[in-house]
């Protein structure tokens, strides 16, 4: 078993409180599910952060798996590299069904 808790330097140079001891909340907008500052819940593999993940705490709604080759898991903006999938698209394709 490891520590329940321990500091590093988080985002904007803020030392934070981390692990599976510190309760928090789902830093996705409006989400307000219940998690922990664990690496179950982290952004990547870094507390903190680093180039490829933003370091943040997600329910296991809004985490997706990393891309291919890298650790941990992602928050939409971190796993598609900042492009918001949910956001409209002028060159998604859009398709109509219409009862015959």
């Amino acid at each position: 078993m490891g520590n329940m808790y321990s500091f590093v330097t988080g985002k904007n140079g803020q030392e934070i409180k981390v692990g599976y001891g510190v309760p928090t909340t789902c830093e996705q907008p409006r989400c307000t599910e219940k998690i922990d500052r664990g690496l179950g819940y982290l952004c990547g593999s870094v507390h903190g952060g680093d180039e490829y993940s933003c370091g943040g705490y997600f329910c296991g709604q809004h985490l997706y798996m990393a891309p291919e080759g890298h650790l941990g898991n992602r928050c939409i903006l971190c796993r598609d590299n900042g492009a918001d999938p949910t956001e409209h698209s002028p060159d998604a394709m859009v398709v109509t069904f219409s009862a015959s």
